[in-house]
């Protein structure tokens, strides 16, 4: 039987949307149960809406806040959807805080409400590797499933690249 996935958003650009009048992106409702439907996902899972953050705004209570989601989920995979500039930042929290599951962290270098956009691949990435990946943290990012302790992200390339 397969075991259920926890599905934890907190932001990032992969739920922005883009508000014309205001001509700047907003972190709105979350579009993954929208990505996930649209796919047929057929595995157990649920999904929880953690926050709405950029994630350079997010703070060390906020790490604090998601590392506990995870260790006190009963599900022992963990897809966790965050913005890209400070996913390792976080990565790190949980390696350090979350022993014994198995988590992936995965977001878009472009939001999921656009046409061109990387949120989608990612996000099956994601849940692929949440499903085959031994317990720790990993990064599924750019076609690539990453140790979330030894990548970073190449802002010039417009890529994650292992360390």
């Amino acid at each position: 039987m397969t075991q259920p996935i926890l599905i934890l958003t907190t932001g990032g650009t992969i739920d922005k949307n883009y508000f014309d009048a205001l001509s700047e992106y907003r972190i709105v409702d979350s579009g993954i149960p929208a990505l996930l439907a649209e796919a047929r996902v057929a595995l157990p899972l649920r999904v929880i809406e953690l926050m709405r953050k950029d994630s350079l705004e997010l703070s060390d209570a906020d790490r604090a806040l998601i590392a506990a989601a995870a260790r006190e989920a009963p599900e022992s995979r963990i897809v966790i959807t965050h913005g890209t500039d400070t996913m390792t930042e976080t990565a790190k929290v949980l390696a350090a805080q979350v022993p014994g599951k198995t988590m992936v962290l995965t977001g878009a270098l472009s939001p999921a409400r656009f046409a061109e956009t990387d949120a989608p691949f990612n996000l099956g990435m994601a849940v692929a590797a949440v499903q085959t990946a031994p317990p720790g943290v990993w990064i599924a990012m750019s076609g690539q499933v990453f140790d979330g302790l030894k990548v970073r992200k190449d802002r010039e390339a417009g890529k994650f690249v292992a360390i």
